[in-house]
């Protein structure tokens, strides 16, 4: 027999709603839903953020000057020649 047939999902449910009540069954649920809705708003905003250019201030020296990101070797020589 299945451990999630639906006799047993039944009894179980009835079961919590014993324990808990039904009106705290409903606040939970309300609450996931709540919860659910702003997840959805903010991924749903941060893609509209991603879409649009950002407005940042100007671009720093070093990536001007073609920084590789990864060894920072153009950084440390651009400080060192300005020295």
């Amino acid at each position: 027999m299945d451990i999630f047939s639906l006799p047993h999902l039944i009894i179980l449910l009835l079961i919590v709603m014993a324990l808990f009540g039904t009106s705290k069954i409903k606040n939970i649920g309300g609450d996931l839903g709540s919860a659910i809705k702003s997840f959805r708003q903010a991924m749903k905003d941060e893609e509209q953020q991603q879409g649009s250019p950002k407005t940042a201030g100007p671009m720093p020296k070093a990536i001007e000057h073609g920084a590789d990101a990864e060894t920072g070797e153009t950084i440390a020589k651009s400080l060192h020649s300005k020295s």
